[in-house]
C-alpha cells in the first residue's frame, strides 16, 4: 500500500465513528418518532410501548455522546483513537457497509408510513373464525356481554367457547370491520375481518365472520371498513366453519345478515390486541 492510499484510507476510517454515531441517532429518532406519533399501533402490541420509548431515548442520549466524542477526538486530532475504534467493528462486511446500511434503512422508515395490513394480506395468511390455542383464555372470555355489544372479536371468542351456531341464531349484533372478498362465497357475501397482534404486525393473524348483503357485494370493495348491525343466523356455505376456507362440502355456520350498513372510516386503532 502506497503512502496515499494509506492516507486515504485513515481518513475515510477518521470518519466512521461519526457515521456510526449518526446511524445510532437516526434509530433513536425514527423509534421516538414513532412513539409520540401514535404510529407504533400499527407496528407491536401496545405492551411494549413503553420498552421502544425507552430504548429511544436511550439511543439519541448514546448518539449525542458519541458525536461529542467524535468531535472532540476530530479536533484533538485523535487519529489512532477513531482508527482503533473502527476496527473493533469490522466483521464481514468492509468498514462502514454495515453502519451505512443500518441508516440507509432508519432514513427509509422516516419515507415510508406504516400502513394497515390489507384484505390481501388477510387472504394470504388465512382469515379464520377462530382464535389460535394460545389466545384461549378464560379472562378473555365475557359471556355476560350483551349480543348486540359484542365486538367482532368478542363474537370470535364466543364461537370458540361454544361453535354451535344455532345457539346464537336471532341475536343482534353491531360490529366494525373491514372487507374481505372471498370467490367461493356467493357475490351478496363478505367476510367482515379484523386483525389481532399477539407481539407485532408480522404476526398479526385475521379472524373474521361472513355477512350476508342485501345486495351485491360490489358495492363495498375489498379494504373499506363497515359498521354493521343485523341479525346472526345459520347459514349453508362452501366455507369450512373454523378456518373459512373453501371445502367441497357445504358446512353450516353463523353468519350475520346485514340490516344496516355505515362505510366507516379506518380507525385510529385498527388491530384487537390479544389478552
Amino acid at each position: 500500500m502506497t503512502l496515499f492510499s494509506r492516507l486515504h484510507s485513515l481518513k475515510i476510517q477518521r470518519f466512521l465513528p461519526g457515521l456510526d454515531a449518526l446511524a445510532i441517532l437516526a434509530w433513536g429518532a425514527l423509534l421516538f418518532r414513532y412513539s409520540v406519533s401514535g404510529q407504533l399501533k400499527l407496528l407491536i402490541h401496545p405492551n411494549y410501548f413503553w420498552l421502544v420509548f425507552l430504548t429511544s431515548v436511550i439511543l439519541l442520549v448514546l448518539g449525542g455522546f458519541k458525536i461529542w466524542q467524535w468531535g472532540k477526538d476530530w479536533r484533538n486530532q485523535g487519529t489512532e483513537t477513531a482508527v482503533r475504534e473502527t476496527v473493533q467493528h469490522i466483521t464481514l462486511l468492509p468498514p462502514g457497509w454495515a453502519t451505512g446500511l443500518l441508516l440507509m434503512t432508519a432514513i427509509a422508515g422516516f419515507l415510508i408510513t406504516p400502513t394497515v395490513l390489507s384484505s390481501q394480506v388477510a387472504l394470504q395468511r388465512g382469515i379464520s373464525a377462530s382464535l389460535p390455542v394460545t389466545s384461549l383464555q378464560p379472562q378473555a372470555f365475557r359471556a355476560t356481554i350483551k349480543p348486540e355489544n359484542r365486538t367482532l372479536i368478542d363474537w370470535i371468542r364466543t364461537l370458540n367457547a361454544y361453535p354451535e351456531p344455532d345457539a346464537y341464531a336471532g341475536q343482534k349484533a353491531n360490529v366494525t370491520g373491514f372487507v374481505v372478498h372471498v370467490n367461493s362465497l356467493p357475490d351478496n357475501y363478505i367476510l367482515l375481518g379484523r386483525f389481532i397482534i399477539t407481539c407485532c404486525a408480522v404476526d398479526a393473524y385475521p379472524v373474521g365472520l361472513p355477512v350476508k348483503l342485501d345486495r351485491d357485494r360490489s358495492a363495498y370493495p375489498p379494504d373499506s371498513w363497515l359498521q354493521i348491525t343485523g341479525e346472526m343466523l345459520t347459514e349453508t356455505l362452501p366455507l369450512e366453519r373454523q378456518t373459512l376456507q373453501e371445502t367441497a362440502t357445504d358446512q353450516r355456520q353463523l353468519v350475520l345478515a346485514a340490516q344496516s350498513i355505515k362505510v366507516i372510516p379506518t380507525p385510529a386503532d385498527p388491530y384487537a390486541y390479544q389478552e
